[in-house]
């Protein structure tokens, strides 16, 4: 089958590789899409330590499953989406306690094991999503990872019913979190470099939408921190009211500056990182998304351009969502393995 695999430093390569063969507990997806996130960025370019080289990027792939281990066939034919998250061990305190997200034996896909920017993935069954045969597989791509982390970081900002939520950059995971944040009554407030996101935010309802130094007419009571840039954690925090917080949602971050306790932190307001989801988070962000019709809006490319839309998303050439189209009609013999 075709892939790309990141082969070393900043290099993402078009490669061939056998079909997986899904172990006892796997299913085999035929990927129809796979959203480009900017953890493949990170993975790429080794923001993130290597976990595996080469390794297959993409962890928001959308297919349908054809082949199953004993313990999963009865999924053969359904759909599914194949998120970050691939393994957690069940037995720690984390997991006990709910916040599978937190285990230390996590795993996750595109990093600790192939992802996929290729034409067939493994996904352990009770990590696959399951998802509708509508919409189309690029416009749910993007609710796999971008969403649900967006989800997270919402719901961990601690927003005030009808409060006002100040919005940092505007790439795939915030403008979905953004439609829902209107969509249960918050006052949403963009701060991107980008001119065409902020057009982007404001037709999908946000109050303003203005440069990241922009002050607010009033505090936020709650923020969201979605670029990957350190020097806008004391902005963020700078416009939050008292009580509020500040959630940080990249699993990169550049340096922090100094932080100033009385104008940053003082009169209880709250510094807090996100680190990925767990499975109840996707389901619940799932359901919600199509409870409140949460859309993205997608870049499409053909597979062919997996490289270019990498690149694309790092000098912010994309318009809400990269994703990854599969050619039509690719199949593969699932046996040969």
């Amino acid at each position: 089958m075709r892939a790309w695999a990141v082969t070393a430093k900043g290099r993402l390569e078009p490669v061939e590789l056998p079909v997986p063969v899904p172990g006892p507990g796997d299913l085999l997806v035929r990927v129809q899409a796979c959203g480009v996130c900017r953890t493949d960025l990170h993975v790429r370019d080794h923001d993130l330590p290597p976990h595996r080289t080469p390794v297959v990027p993409g962890h928001e792939a959308v297919g349908e499953v054809v082949a199953a281990g004993a313990a999963a066939e009865r999924r053969i034919g359904s759909r599914v989406g194949i998120p970050w998250l691939r393994h957690t061990c069940g037995r720690c305190r984390w997991c006990e306690r709910g916040r599978e997200n937190l285990c230390p034996e996590s795993r996750y896909t595109g990093w600790d094991a192939d992802g996929g920017y290729a034409e067939y993935a493994l996904v352990p069954a009770p990590y696959a999503y399951a998802l509708p045969r509508e919409p189309a597989a690029e416009d749910l791509a993007p609710l796999l990872c971008a969403g649900i982390i967006g989800y997270r970081a919402l719901r961990l900002a601690d927003l005030p019913e009808g409060g006002r939520l100040g919005i940092y950059g505007f790439g795939g995971s915030a403008h979905l979190t953004a439609q829902l944040a209107v969509a249960q009554g918050a006052e949403v407030h963009v701060r991107t470099r980008s001119r065409a996101a902020q057009r982007l935010a404001l037709e999908l309802g946000a109050a303003t939408a203005a440069g990241v130094d922009e002050p607010a007419a009033e505090p936020f009571d709650s923020a969201v921190l979605f670029a990957p840039a350190g020097e806008l954690v004391p902005v963020a925090l700078a416009a939050l009211d008292a009580g509020g917080t500040l959630s940080v949602a990249g699993i990169h971050l550049t340096a922090i500056p100094e932080l100033s306790y009385d104008r940053h932190l003082f009169r209880e307001r709250v510094l807090r990182s996100v680190t990925a989801n767990t499975r109840a988070d996707g389901r619940d962000f799932l359901a919600a998304a199509t409870a409140h019709g949460v859309r993205a809006t997608v870049t499409p490319y053909p597979f062919d351009r997996a490289d270019a839309a990498l690149d694309d998303l790092a000098a912010g050439r994309v318009r809400g969502a990269a994703v990854l189209r599969a050619e039509a009609d690719t199949e593969v013999d699932t046996a040969a393995g």
